[in-house]
């Protein structure tokens, strides 16, 4: 039984950017439920949860994808 994983070290673009959306829909929950305990109105937290979020989704994916060309501490 063969996979991709098992052939190279790096995963595909698309599973990168599926596991980037998937965590960061959750980090806009957990920002939303965070942010609305602080200020306490849920509109402003919803604001904060998807703002800053929008911004840390390009900034993992660009974090992935460089890690994905650093061979250091993968089987060779």
């Amino acid at each position: 039984m063969s996979s991709i994983a098992s052939q190279s070290p790096h995963q595909r673009r698309s599973r990168a950017l599926v596991k980037t959306l998937g965590y960061r829909a959750l980090m806009v929950v957990v920002t939303v439920v965070v942010a609305w305990a602080v200020v306490g109105d849920l509109g402003d937290a919803a604001s904060i949860g998807l703002a800053a979020n929008l911004v840390k989704t390009g900034t993992y994916y660009a974090y992935e994808r460089f890690w994905d060309r650093v061979a250091w501490g993968l089987p060779e």
